[in-house]
């Protein structure tokens, strides 16, 4: 049997961390009798249905390592695909961990890229044209040509994102009106006009002699099925397949999928049906539910010991995904000692509720919690703003998952140049006793301390302290690496951050995370706050199908199991300060949260309607409030969004004030703003029903 030695990763709570691989065997130490299944079922075909929190990377990944150490499959063969970069990315590492280096861990459109690079110019006698990195541009090119009129701002992207569905679906803009009916869609535009934006669209990317990212799946599939000597090649490279997250497969990618297996079956698929939540990307987890039937012969194991979440969180999400379909079901049996109740809370507006969070969370830093093991979840990014501003109020940091990338700030990637000078020319200055992790994190502050870094933090908030906090997340991934392999210089950690900036795998700063729930797939925090879960908000306002609320339940699924300890779960009845009460609580809480408050039922019982559903954004006016608001900022010499944010033009597009009474009730207006900008905005919400004919 092989030998190799490296140190296992033990992300899951309740399993042994830093146990040391001598042998492929020791693969299965620490494993639970379900995942010790995954590892040994060494061949294909593979079904893992794997809940939140039950360790499934580490189990495919020690599969992988187990079939390369025992001689099942040379390690070049293997082709693991994700569908994030950073997932991809952490694969890699700890398949590195493991002592299997080398494996191709890639997304599906990093693999199709790579594999066309090379078989292009082959099969087409040229070089792949470039990739277009926005289809926005192209998109409003093809509007303006079939439909003879402007297509911009949330109107454009709506449409945008409508062509990608198409082309993820594999629906020809010929099939489209008749798809999208289908599918329950809701377009942006009458069907057969974004049918007749798709096609303008495939031809001005002609035009202009450039590729999408579908285009990258079409065409490595295309290549490899209609030429037999690129299909020999590509199939006789890679032979063992492992495709995570396999619930958000698209009809295109499953086509690429079929085009590299051929008619061989030595496939693992990994995923969990009630994570589904990119439908409307073209994900379908009929893959995943239905691979038995199209493979008979495949072992199909389930995960369901949850290692990540107490008792207390297990049990709500077991009763939230209880009620979704019966086929989603994969009860969760929770392995951690017993935690906290969730709680329930709720307030009688916005600005109150994002108080009463941040104050909780200052009460858990307090209490010696880190920052950056909090995190407040939302539906959607305009959410954020009302949190962003309690934080800063609160004097707690934050960072907003999603903005700038860390590998991109400017201190960041001059450390990293100092880094690499270091390692290339070590001065042998370094004293190993001279910090707590000795050794390699002894180094790496050196490094850093010359660069103005000190183990102190310097008092207050702004560039100072967010320079300290990004060093600091330097220093946290030296004392990472030489836990996991003590004998790791300089050398290695800087190959270790050039791995973790390829796969936009940054290490945590040290602050509370904001972020979508989209956004925080894939991730846990010791405590995770849910807000802003009202009907219109979660479930989305324009869910109207059976199928699009069961999404927004599972979205409130993945939320929940984002939490290991603490969670928190809340809701305001007025989205302004002293607005109408007119909200209630998300649906999905119902027969789960406490009974209502006995002034909560009298509110009930004076005919306090359902909140109602606003209208869609008038996209026309939102770009007519942005270019009045780059006006405004360029004569006060300010940033545009010191005059209003994106979301606050948003929700004055959504809800077209027709008073200054009207615009109160607006977040992010305030009485500052109203006496300086109300006005001329009303003047042009009241231009803009002129012009479409609403009437006053």
């Amino acid at each position: 049997m092989a030998r190799v030695s490296g140190t296992v990763a033990r992300p899951a709570a309740g399993v042994t961390d830093g146990v040391t691989v001598t042998s492929a065997a020791d693969l299965l130490a620490g494993l639970d009798p379900e995942q010790q299944a995954v590892v040994e079922a060494v061949r294909g075909p593979v079904c893992v249905l794997a809940g939140a929190g039950t360790g499934k990377t580490r189990a495919i990944t020690a599969r992988v390592a187990f079939a390369v150490l025992t001689g099942a499959v040379p390690v070049s063969e293997v082709q693991a695909v994700t569908f994030t970069t950073r997932a991809a990315g952490e694969m890699r590492i700890r398949l590195r961990a493991l002592g299997v280096p080398g494996v191709q861990a890639r997304t599906f459109h990093s693999a199709a890229l790579r594999q066309l690079s090379y078989f292009y110019p082959k099969a087409f006698g040229t070089t792949l044209p470039p990739v277009v990195e926005s289809k926005l541009r192209l998109v409003a090119q093809a509007a303006s040509r079939a439909l003879r009129r402007t297509v911009a701002g949330t109107g454009l992207r709506d449409l945008t994102g409508e062509v990608e569905w198409a082309k993820s679906t594999l629906t020809s803009p010929a099939a489209y009106p008749a798809a999208v009916t289908a599918a329950d869609r809701q377009p942006p535009l009458p069907a057969a006009e974004v049918a007749e934006v798709a096609a303008a669209y495939e031809q001005v990317k002609a035009d202009a002699g450039v590729v999408d990212f579908e285009d990258l799946l079409l065409l490595a599939a295309a290549v490899i099925t209609d030429d037999h000597h690129v299909a020999a090649e590509v199939r006789g490279r890679y032979r063992y397949f492992v495709v995570d997250e396999y619930q958000d497969v698209s009809p295109l990618q499953q086509l690429l999928l079929d085009a590299w297996l051929g008619d061989r079956d030595d496939l693992c698929v990994v995923g969990d049906a009630g994570q589904t939540i990119y439908t409307f990307g073209g994900a379908r987890s009929d893959f995943l539910l239905e691979f038995p039937t199209r493979f008979p012969d495949a072992a199909v194991i389930r995960l369901t010991r949850d290692y990540r979440s107490t008792p207390e969180v297990v049990s709500l999400a077991n009763v939230v995904r209880g009620r979704g379909p019966v086929r989603e079901r994969l009860p969760l049996v929770a392995q951690r000692p017993a935690g906290p109740a969730p709680t329930y809370r709720e307030h009688p507006d916005e600005p109150a509720e994002a108080a009463a969070v941040a104050a909780a969370c200052g009460q858990l830093v307090a209490d010696g919690l880190p920052a950056r093991e909090i995190a407040i979840l939302y539906r959607i990014n305009a959410q954020s703003e009302a949190y962003e501003t309690a934080l800063a109020a609160a004097g707690l940091p934050y960072v907003l998952r999603g903005a700038e990338r860390f590998f991109s700030r400017p201190e960041v990637r001059k450390a990293v140049v100092l880094l690499r000078a270091a390692a290339r020319f070590p001065s042998g200055d370094a004293d190993p006793g001279a910090a707590s992790g000795g050794g390699l994190v002894a180094e790496v502050e050196a490094v850093l301390s010359a660069a103005g870094w000190s183990r102190t933090a310097p008092p207050g908030r702004g560039a100072v302290r967010e320079r300290w906090e990004s060093l600091t997340a330097l220093v946290r991934v030296a004392q990472d690496l030489a836990a996991a392999a003590p004998a790791s210089g300089l050398a290695e950690f800087t190959a270790e951050l050039t791995e973790r900036e390829s796969a936009q795998h940054a290490p945590p700063l040290d602050g509370v995370t904001l972020a979508s729930l989209h956004a925080a797939k894939g991730l846990e925090w010791e405590a995770v706050f849910l807000v802003g879960l009202v009907d219109g908000t979660l479930p989305i306002t324009y869910a109207a199908t059976a199928a699009q609320l069961e999404e927004e339940r599972r979205l409130l699924y993945v939320g929940i199991t984002r939490a290991r300890r603490h969670l928190h779960l809340s809701w305001a009845l007025s989205r302004a300060e002293g607005g109408r009460r007119a909200r209630t609580p998300s649906r999905f809480l119902d027969g789960i949260r406490p009974a209502p408050t006995p002034a909560s039922r009298r509110r009930q019982r004076s005919g306090s309607p359902r909140p109602r559903l606003e209208g869609p954004m008038d996209a026309v006016l939102f770009d007519r409030l942005k270019a009045w608001r780059l006006e405004q900022a360029r004569e006060l010499k300010q940033p545009a969004f010191c005059v209003f944010t994106d979301a606050t033009l948003s929700s004055i597009a959504q809800a077209r004030p027709a008073s200054l009474a009207d615009m109160v009730a607006i977040p992010g207006i305030g009485a500052r703003k109203l006496e300086a900008y109300g006005p001329a905005v009303l003047a042009l919400v009241a231009a803009q029903n002129a012009d479409s004919g609403v009437p006053e």
